[in-house]
């Protein structure tokens, strides 16, 4: 067995229906490549071959009362692929839109803690290539893992596991999963993890000490990252509801980077710029843009630099959006130089900070502490931040899932009360693929977000010329 880390097990403290807290992608499939021609029950039997390799799809979680430390994974005895792959059509037309309207359903559904913590649901009936107007074989594929297994670099390693760069790639060997566990041997072994606890605060402490004084210097210097709790509040900060909706944009990469070539900066800073002139647009529209800059919280992956277990290994930086400025281009530089300062004063926290203290929290806390803070949204407190932007490397070249060419994958992370929008982006075979998420009861139609997309990208182009 394999015992969550504070960090993962967060993820399930702090999950009620209303905040699900899974973490979804979209991928839109050609399958007239799959070898053979294209079905339904080739396609399972190639995933339940893969996931012979995957011991990740194949464990369970374990507690019980004794325990007093997190969780742990176990081996699913009983596990049927059948449980988890599911199978759908497409209401005609088939086009964004329907697809959208499904997966934003599909997204609303909790996972069964009892099994797996993972779904996959193959949606036929796809429309037309819109770049050719082909009727090819399309089909698209929504993908549910729970972010107590998964951050934003494994879930895309996990995708990879599916992916091959040809066809007919043969499937790799078996790998074993955790074994099992008895209860008596998850609660003695969480005893003794829960004696020993207090021993991490011989990094945690000191770790905590240098942080406070170096962010401390860097406010006298004027040298840090927007702070929590600054950010001015917007629709869609405030409680959510279990329902989402879901919207997304294809964009060229090619053209990201030529606007990154001709001012200077870095790609982050053009998806940044991008996001921050969607909402301003947005925010514009309905008469509500404040007056100051929106504020964005972004994920960092700490997995080259943290040696602790577990499979969320993370931070986080907050970073300003700029969306009180005007102009494209000068919002553009002004959010790279804020970028910049972020990213130093990001490095200079210890990776292993936000591991290290929630290793000590117990579930009562964070119960707790999730409950105080949604009652403070309803009393109308300002929110930490406005929404999560979230930037995941994707492979470039031609990738195949289960035999079925991959056109696009939208990836949709969580949202959460007082922070009802994400937005994630993956570079993947030559594009940007961009996927938004929230609460219908907060913002019911994304699509006007997403179609504004190539609106500023295309003012960015525009001013390289």
């Amino acid at each position: 067995m394999q015992r969550l880390s504070g960090l993962d097990a967060s993820f399930l403290y702090l999950e009620t229906a209303a905040q699900p807290l899974h973490v979804c992608s979209i991928l839109e499939l050609d399958a007239s490549t799959m070898p053979g021609g294209y079905s339904f029950a080739k396609l399972r039997d190639l995933l339940a071959e893969r996931i012979r390799a995957m011991p990740e799809f194949r464990e369970r979680l374990a507690d019980n009362r004794f325990n007093l430390d997190h969780p742990v994974w176990v081996d699913d005895k009983d596990f049927d692929v059948d449980r988890h792959l599911h199978r759908m059509g497409l209401p005609s037309p088939g086009g964004p839109r329907e697809l959208a309207e499904i997966c934003g359903h599909i997204a609303s559904l909790p996972l069964d803690r009892t099994r797996p913590l993972w779904e996959m649901w193959v949606i036929e009936n796809l429309g037309s290539d819109p770049d050719d107007g082909s009727a090819s074989q399309r089909i698209a594929v929504m993908t549910k893992v729970h972010h107590a297994a998964v951050d934003g670099v494994t879930g895309a390693n996990l995708m990879s596991k599916l992916c091959t760069t040809e066809p007919d790639a043969p499937a790799p060997e078996p790998v074993a999963g955790p074994g099992g566990g008895s209860d008596l041997e998850i609660a003695l072994s969480g005893a003794a993890r829960f004696v020993s606890r207090p021993l991490g605060l011989v990094n945690a402490v000191p770790n905590t000490l240098t942080t406070v004084i170096d962010t401390v210097r860097r406010v006298r210097s004027g040298q840090t990252m927007a702070p929590p709790f600054i950010a001015p509040k917007t629709a869609f900060n405030a409680n959510v509801t279990g329902h989402r909706n879901v919207a997304f944009a294809h964009l060229d990469l090619d053209d990201i980077k030529t606007v990154k070539n001709h001012f200077g900066v870095k790609v982050n800073d053009v998806v940044m710029a991008l996001v921050s002139g969607v909402l301003r647009t947005f925010l514009l529209d309905r008469g509500e843009l404040p007056d100051n800059s929106l504020i964005a919280m972004v994920p960092v992956s700490v997995h080259e630099k943290s040696d602790r277990p577990g499979r969320n290994q993370v931070s986080g930086m907050f970073a300003r959006l700029e969306t009180n400025i005007a102009d494209p281009v000068e919002r553009l530089k002004a959010i790279a130089e804020a970028n910049t300062v972020a990213k130093q004063h990001s490095s200079a926290i210890a990776a292993t900070l936000l591991q290290d203290w929630t290793q000590f929290a117990a579930p009562a806390v964070f119960g707790a502490a999730m409950r105080v803070y949604a009652s403070s949204r309803l009393s109308g407190a300002r929110p930490v931040h406005n929404l999560v932007v979230s930037n995941v490397p994707g492979p470039q070249g031609r990738l195949y899932m289960l035999g079925c060419g991959v056109e696009a994958m939208y990836p949709l992370g969580p949202i959460f009360h007082g922070s009802g929008l994400n937005i994630t982006v993956m570079s993947l075979s030559g594009n940007l693929d961009v996927g938004i998420v929230s609460c219908p009861e907060l913002l019911p139609d994304l699509w006007d977000m997403a179609d504004d997309f190539d609106v500023a990208l295309e003012e960015l182009l525009t001013a390289t010329k």
